[in-house]
């Protein structure tokens, strides 16, 4: 197929300043909205969903998110695509759970299974785990209010038992009753920054269970989300993010329509067929962001915004730290002082308007942090490096 035409590393530039509610003019007014603009957020670490939303909404209230996540539930941590935590929008768990959750959930399961009959718990780990699951659920269905990790330990003995290789046996059970949408995690009893979910039957948190859809119908909706949100991207941004194959996207993009462009680093990229005019230019901003958050970790071809500075701002491992932004670009990190001053570190020389932004971003996350300091076990050497 010919390329439609060609999107310049700017244009993208500009789009995520839009799409992804960053540039002053395009925030977001509820955390609902943020969630939307990024099609789901990152849920790895607690802190990173509030976070987010601070860096996307001119004036946000941490008390506007757990309304939204535990009071009116319009969105909903979920184990998805990777084997990660995100937080969805409440119509777009179906997509979920049959696509990407259920293809996590297949391999997890076989994995426990397998584990737990080398470490001698089980001669039929399948057998063990069905039986496991059906105690937790049976407990559960009884605790319309849910119960926390350590009750339901307590409560299933089965499932109090160590094992040599990570994760535990407690955990991988309650995990993948998750990734089936039997669970959700439920009411948090600890503070924003941590995770300390009230366990609970996902019919129990949700009044009306949204209609299943096939696993392409699912694929086919996340993928046209993942477009509006992150397009133009390539082949591999799209198989990378949703942890899918290449004949899952491509039946995917097929089935939308999705247009070919050809993009600065010479690869085709993807856009929607009503996404192709080219965009207004969002103005000049920047954005203080926490580690793991969506934008950074949107696309596995990251050149059009990282630069030269990938690892610097990544781990080994493939995970982003806190990113300063100016103009679609990441120039480096944010750390806190001991007062829990928000500082900037550059990893590369700007001018002085573009300092001017970052100051004012600095101030406001700081402000609006209070003092208190944001931990991470993810820490990119520009973090770390005084």
């Amino acid at each position: 197929m010919t390329p439609h035409r060609h999107v310049t590393d700017t244009e993208r530039r500009a789009r995520l300043a839009i799409r992804h509610a960053l540039a002053p003019a395009f925030r977001a007014t509820s955390p609902e909205a943020v969630t939307r603009a990024m099609t789901v957020l990152h849920a790895t670490e607690p802190a990173t969903v509030y976070l987010s939303c601070q860096a996307r909404m001119a004036a946000f209230d941490i008390q506007d998110l757990n309304h939204s996540l535990y009071a009116e539930r319009a969105l909903i941590k979920q184990l998805a695509m990777r084997g990660t935590l995100f937080v969805f929008p409440r119509d777009l768990l179906p997509a979920a759970w049959a696509g990407p959750s259920a293809r996590v959930a297949a391999t997890a399961r076989a994995r426990t299974a397998k584990d737990l009959e080398n470490a001698g718990l089980a001669t039929d780990g399948a057998v063990w785990l069905d039986q496991a699951r059906a105690e937790v659920l049976t407990l559960l269905a009884g605790q319309p209010d849910g119960r926390t990790a350590q009750d339901i330990r307590a409560a299933v003995p089965m499932i109090d038992v160590k094992m040599a290789v990570t994760p535990s046996v407690a955990w991988r059970v309650l995990t993948h009753l998750v990734l089936n949408a039997d669970l959700v995690r439920g009411t948090n009893t600890g503070s924003w920054y941590t995770s300390r979910p009230r366990w609970t039957l996902m019919q129990h948190w949700l009044d009306d269970l949204p209609d299943a859809v096939s696993a392409a119908d699912g694929y086919r909706e996340i993928v046209r989300r993942w477009l509006h949100s992150f397009g133009p991207g390539t082949e591999n941004d799209i198989v990378w993010w949703l942890g899918a194959t290449k004949g899952i996207v491509r039946k995917a993009l097929a089935e939308l329509g999705a247009v070919p462009v050809t993009l600065d680093s010479g690869l085709i990229g993807w856009l929607s067929p009503d996404d192709l005019d080219e965009v207004s230019d969002p103005g000049p901003w920047a954005a203080l962001l926490p580690v793991l958050d969506p934008t950074v970790m949107g696309w596995q071809e990251r050149g059009f915004y990282l630069g030269p500075h990938r690892d610097l701002l990544f781990d080994q491992r493939g995970n982003a730290g806190t990113t300063a932004w100016v103009n679609g670009r990441a120039v480096g990190c944010w750390v806190q002082d001991t007062d829990g001053t928000v500082l900037v570190r550059l990893a590369e020389t700007i001018s002085p308007a573009e300092q001017r932004l970052l100051d004012v971003e600095a101030q406001r996350l700081t402000a609006w942090l209070a003092g208190f300091r944001v931990s991470s076990v993810y820490s990119s050497p520009a973090m770390r490096t005084p």
